[in-house]
């Protein structure tokens, strides 16, 4: 998922309403951010919009969002829900407009010029956040309401309100003395142009660590058409003759399955692992000491012990303390588990006479082999089955279909900023419009890792917007004319994402504030996880995963190879998961007194002390590259996964125990969790929905953690 950069109120459209004019818009009636799109639904005039009209918007539209800040905080009326909440709720449409396309841009399609006007306005824009939170007038409204919420007469959605804001700015530093504010903002420019540093060197460094080969030979394994692919990259960067195999995010990278030469393995797995911290323009260890450090600088500042305390306060999991024991339950199962899978990777190697003690680079190609042998089927069988489209038509919107009565038509009238987008809209059951819905699948250069959602518009009532909102995935696309043929891993991700699409397009709350995915981090995984479920559910998979050229469904054997093999390579899976989300803590937890000189030392002594330094399954992110979190807005909160799959788990039992499948429960689940955005406690919420608090069994057993 993708957030915009700052705390500042999310607003939309409408000029604000208050004692005092809107300030007038200076941007020239060109700039395509000057008014709202006049596309339907508000979608971006993509095919309008050019980089230089970036830098006039964000500058005029922070200008204008001053004033109307000022505005509310200066009124001389005495302070009441709608000439203070209420009217910051409708301020900024300006920059709100600008930067939602920017920073969803900046991730998804970016270039030079767009890159050096992220790192000038980083610390520009956490400027201009400070400027609203630590505003002492505007805080002694907002508190002044706070302290008077239950004689106010409101709903329970207009009582969340004041108090989410009073969260903000007591969490932002509305409380700091003169000097303390100071400093805080200090923090606050430093963090947000390391943060984009480190996300930029993280882009670059993935192109320049791509693996480079001499001859075909050196990628036997991988299919002509891929190992045409990589010389036609190879061609791209000026190196006729060779070949050339990007790397993606994580640390295992796909061709590691199939590759059968050792040394070409062993030399790709090095080069993801070696990605930023070997020297180099793009090295990020220097940045990481510095974010570290200023991150818990700015934590102690505020009354925290650490980072990690000041972010996990306002999550569900509230505490150090309560993500420590979460992450600890599963560390000792999830290696026990890994290493049995580990002996069974030896035993096959030893059967092949291989003459080596299996590692890390070894792990994904003979744990295909291992599946085999146990199941009789390897991932590659189930590929000609799961043809995007396919997928996506008859799998993902199918199944949406069959549990919300939701359907989709694609368009094509409308601008898109790459040719491979598609975009569609999306009809609620009484055939209404409800959202638009735009899927980005292919890889770039100038695509971040990964797989993510995020919103152009998000709905509320105050304002009138319904949702326009975007999945993202980093499949790498065929040649010309060529199917693009899924692995089981990707199908997931489709269904994962399309959940947090999901979560966006169900949202019925009347602020800004609460729109969508506005959640706390550890609860915004768990619908998107719930989805997961569908891919794999029989009356589903049966009516996408059919063969690319004949329009056979998988057969039965191999469908049942499927379910049979659902809890296979686990414990990898949970151990690689568990070992980046404790590096996360380790870093986070850190005292500011306590940042280390040496980051992989670090790291290797984190690993060790959480008891997840098993050589054969690294993390799988690794600090130098680890983006959720030293980039993104997972800071402290990779865990949440985890911790929302626990919820995932316990709800897919829910499915079940009420028949499953079918717009009773669909209905039910929108009703009770993906219609109400933030606008109550996530726990609460949870426990209205389900009548009690989750329970763990349900996700140990999915993941198949046995006991001793």
């Amino acid at each position: 998922m993708n957030r915009n950069h700052l705390l500042i109120a999310a607003v939309a459209m409408a000029a604000a309403q208050f004692a005092h004019a809107e300030p007038a818009n200076m941007l020239p009636a060109s700039n395509p951010f000057a008014k709202p799109s006049t596309l339907p639904y508000q979608f971006p005039a993509f095919d309008k919009i050019k980089n230089e009209d970036y830098g006039p918007a964000f500058k005029e539209g922070m200008r204008i969002h001053e004033q109307e800040i000022e505005a509310i905080a200066d009124n001389k009326a005495a302070p009441s829900f709608e000439n203070t909440i209420i009217a910051m709720e409708r301020s900024g449409a300006l920059l709100s407009r600008v930067q939602s396309v920017f920073s969803n841009l900046q991730g998804t399609n970016t270039n030079d010029e767009m890159n050096a006007l992220d790192k000038q306005l980083a610390p520009q824009l956490a400027a201009h956040s400070d400027a609203i939170r630590l505003n002492s007038k505007l805080y002694a409204r907002v508190k002044a309401l706070y302290d008077k919420r239950d004689k106010l007469g409101l709903n329970a959605e207009d009582k969340y309100l004041i108090e989410r804001y009073h969260t903000d700015f007591v969490r932002a530093g509305a409380r700091l003395s003169d000097a303390d504010k100071a400093k805080l903002k200090a923090y606050n420019g430093e963090i947000a142009s390391l943060q984009t540093q480190f996300a930029q060197n993280v882009l670059k460094e993935a192109n320049a660590s791509a693996l480079v080969v001499d001859s075909r030979e050196e990628l036997a394994g991988m299919s002509d058409k891929a190992i045409d692919a990589a010389a036609a990259e190879a061609k791209k960067r000026g190196l006729d003759g060779k070949f050339v195999v990007p790397v993606v995010n994580t640390t295992q990278q796909a061709p590691e399955a199939v590759l059968t030469n050792r040394a070409t393995r062993e030399k790709l797995l090095a080069l993801s692992l070696a990605r930023g911290s070997h020297g180099g323009q793009y090295d990020n260890r220097e940045v990481v000491l510095k974010l570290a450090k200023a991150r818990a600088e700015r934590a102690k500042l505020l009354g925290y012990p650490s980072h990690a305390a000041y972010m996990l306060e306002d999550q569900t999991a509230k505490t150090t303390g309560a993500v420590n024991k979460l992450l600890a339950e599963f560390a000792k199962p999830a290696v026990r588990n890994a290493k049995k899978e580990a002996a069974e990777i030896q035993k096959v190697v030893d059967t092949e006479h291989g003459g080596f003690a299996a590692t890390a680079y070894d792990w994904e190609y003979y744990t295909d082999k291992v599946r085999q042998a146990k199941y009789a089927f390897d991932q590659n069988q189930l590929r000609p089955y799961f043809e995007y489209n396919n997928v996506l038509v008859n799998g993902v919107f199918y199944a949406a279909e069959k549990e919300y009565g939701i359907t989709f038509k694609e368009r094509h009238d409308l601008p898109v900023y790459n040719q491979d987008v598609r975009v569609f809209e999306v009809f609620d059951a009484d055939g209404k419009h409800l959202a638009i819905f735009m899927h980005d699948p292919y890889a770039r250069s100038n695509k971040r890792g990964g797989a993510w959602m995020n919103a152009y518009v998000n709905q509320n009532a105050l304002l009138g917007t319904t949702p326009v909102v975007a999945n993202h995935l980093n499949i790498p696309k065929p040649a010309a004319g060529e199917p693009t043929l899924l692995t089981y891993d990707e199908v997931r991700t489709m269904f994962h994402e399309f959940g947090h699409a999901l979560h966006g397009m169900f949202s019925q709350v009347k602020y800004p504030r609460f729109g969508g995915t506005r959640v706390p981090r550890d609860f915004v995984e768990f619908p998107s996880q719930v989805n997961e479920m569908w891919m794999a559910w029989p009356e589903i998979l049966q009516h996408y995963a059919k063969h690319y050229q004949t329009g056979a469904p998988m057969p039965k054997e191999l469908l049942d190879k499927v379910f049979a093999s659902q809890k296979f390579n686990e414990g990898y899976r949970t151990t690689e998961y568990l070992a980046a989300s404790m590096l996360d803590q380790s870093w986070h937890q850190l005292g500011a007194d306590q940042i280390p000189a040496d980051v992989l030392g670090f790291e290797a002594n984190a690993l060790h002390q959480a008891g997840v330094d098993f050589p054969l399954v690294p993390p799988r992110y690794r600090t130098t590259y680890f983006s959720h979190v030293f980039s993104g807005g997972y800071s402290a909160g990779y865990y949440g996964y985890l911790w929302a799959e626990k919820l995932d788990a316990d709800t897919v039992e829910w499915f079940k125990e009420n028949g499953g499948l079918s717009r009773k429960n669909g209905d039910y689940f929108r009703k009770m969790l993906l219609s109400k955005g933030g606008t109550m406690d996530a726990m609460d919420m949870y426990r209205a929905f389900r009548g009690r608090d989750p329970v763990i069994q349900p996700l140990l057993e999915r993941r198949g953690l046995t006991s001793e």
